[in-house]
């Protein structure tokens, strides 16, 4: 038998998944945090939960809008948000429906 090697550090448990399947976006945003506390050379991050919710947000309103082409009803039903509070986002980023 061979040993297979792991990225996850050392006393870290690896995160359980929905039926064993990767979960890509949840590698990639990991990737980027562990990438901005290297960059913060060990000082301490402001706001960080509001930075990394808008950093996410704005581009998920963005590819949602525009493969619903504007369609603000069809794209609360893909977000599972109510129109109201997808109007206000979107007003939050300045992105038109």
């Amino acid at each position: 038998m061979s040993a297979s090697t792991s990225t996850t550090p050392i006393g870290v448990a690896k995160r359980q998944t929905f039926n064993d399947e990767p979960r890509p976006l949840a590698g990639h945003v990991r990737e980027s945090l562990e990438r901005y506390f290297d960059e913060l050379n060990g000082q301490a991050p402001s706001n960080l939960y509001e930075l990394v919710l808008s950093e996410i947000e704005q581009p998920l309103l963005e590819v949602v809008m525009a493969q619903t082409r504007g369609n603000i009803s069809k794209a609360a039903a893909f977000l599972g948000l109510n129109r109201a509070t997808l109007r206000k986002k979107l007003q939050k980023y300045r992105i038109s429906s």
